[in-house]
């Protein structure tokens, strides 16, 4: 009888210790952005030429630690990663190539995790990132403005003058 409460005894103990793993190991961490929107700078006296084919835009800074993991062909598996376009809504990226270059560079593909259909690729050098998203039918564009200052662009494809 002893011997028997003992087991019980043990068999709780160690099951104990296994179920919240085992609940744990379900619990993804929370995604973290790949940008934030910058506060829009003081007006100037230079007015800024307007291209037709940008819809909305907006200067963006990016997550510079992420940007090192992001760019990392070797860290697998990636954190979660959104970024949030203009719609207030965060996409999740789903990453299937890191071209890693001995010079810093790197090139990343991928799609956007369900529900959202669309794919992106990025081209990362030191702390910039260039990059084309596409969106459903929206296409957006980053850019480097000056001194390591990054603008988000939504794009109209119709108007775009080409390459």
């Amino acid at each position: 009888m002893v011997h028997r409460l003992t087991q019980l005894l043990l068999t709780v103990a160690m099951l104990s210790g296994v179920i919240p793993q085992i609940v744990s190991a379900d619990e993804r961490p929370a995604p973290k952005s790949l940008w934030q929107t910058v506060p829009a700078p003081p007006a100037t006296d230079q007015p800024t030429p307007r291209r037709p084919w940008v819809l909305r835009d907006r200067e963006i800074v990016l997550d510079l630690p992420l940007l090192q993991v992001l760019k990392d062909a070797g860290a697998r598996p990636h954190p979660r990663i959104t970024v949030e376009l203009f719609d207030g809504a965060n996409y999740e990226l789903d990453i299937s190539s890191t071209i890693s270059r001995s010079n810093d560079t790197a090139v990343i593909r991928g799609t956007f995790k369900p529900p959202s259909k669309g794919d992106f690729t990025f081209v990362v050098n030191g702390s910039l990132l260039v990059g084309t998203m596409q969106l459903g039918d929206r296409l957006y564009k980053t850019e480097h403005i000056t001194n390591g200052r990054l603008r988000l662009l939504e794009i109209d494809p119709d108007k775009l003058p080409p390459d």
